[in-house]
């Protein structure tokens, strides 16, 4: 019974947000598989930071969109998620849900679950919203100006984005948890932790969006358009197959936001484990 109630809502959100073009046919199915999962091994803890993150993301994205066109140029891809961004973003919060279905009284994996979606979340945010800003932003390894959409390029509204993205994803945890089971409370959803979970995740959201941006500077697969000659993400672009100019070739976006979430969760486990 679970199954068919987590099914059916996740299929209504996801079937909303392909009508509304916010999702590709396959990140449609993707989400539905997520939700499910979430719904069904998890809690309404887990299903709604999910739903948080899926729902303020969407909106951010469409949010001045004909402002941010020239940043996202650059980019793999964007507008429309597929199956690859929403395993990027929901994949390692799957595998924790999967594992906490089996130990339950494990604490430290709803700790490291709202570390990660506070990461996913941080990250979109300081895209989104830093894609607005009106001065050019800096390579968050050499500090230097680079173009707008540049991986690993940072700003200073791109960076209290992203604080305010994880701020967020704490602020829902606590609304949420205190609707949940007694057996959720344990570890950072304790009395004691409890009341650090919004500064803690808007930390975990922050240093995990800045991993992202030291993978997107240092590893993440570059490549050169030879028609515009422009810097993009993109293996096509100009109607042409672009040339690896930087980084490992299997490093895309995709991969970046996955391992960079994990730093995250890593935050929020350590504070779990030390007040626990």
């Amino acid at each position: 019974m679970e199954w068919m109630i987590g099914a059916g809502g996740s299929l209504l959100i996801a079937g909303a947000a392909y009508w509304k073009r916010a999702l590709t046919a396959s990140g449609a199915v993707a989400a539905i598989v997520v939700g499910t999962c979430l719904f069904v091994f998890g809690s309404l803890l887990w299903y709604g930071l999910m739903i948080g993150f899926f729902v303020s993301s969407t909106l951010l994205t469409k949010w001045k969109k004909h402002l941010k066109k020239d940043a996202e140029s650059k980019y793999q891809k964007s507008g429309r998620r597929d199956a690859g961004q929403v395993i990027a973003n929901g994949g390692a919060g799957t595998i924790l849900c999967l594992l906490y279905g089996i130990y339950p009284e494990a604490s430290w994996l709803t700790a490291a679950y709202i570390g990660v979606m506070a990461t996913v979340t941080a990250d979109t945010w300081a895209t989104e919203v830093g894609g607005l800003s009106r001065g050019q932003p800096r390579s968050i390894l050499s500090w230097k100006k680079v173009p707008k959409g540049t991986s690993g390029g940072v700003s200073l509204l791109g960076w209290t984005a992203s604080a305010a993205g994880g701020a967020f994803i704490g602020g829902l945890a606590y609304i949420l948890s205190r609707l949940s089971t007694p057996l959720e409370q344990g570890g950072l959803l304790s009395d004691y932790s409890l009341v650090w979970i919004i500064p803690l995740a808007a930390l975990a959201g922050w240093i995990g969006a800045n991993a992202d941006s030291v993978l997107g500077a240092a590893v993440q697969a570059l490549y050169r358009c030879p028609v515009c000659g422009d810097v993009v993400e993109a293996k096509l672009h100009c109607g042409q197959r672009t040339e690896l100019i930087r980084g490992w070739k299997w490093m895309d976006n995709d991969a970046v936001n996955m391992l960079s979430s994990l730093s995250g969760g890593l935050v929020l486990v350590l504070w779990s484990l030390l007040t626990g």
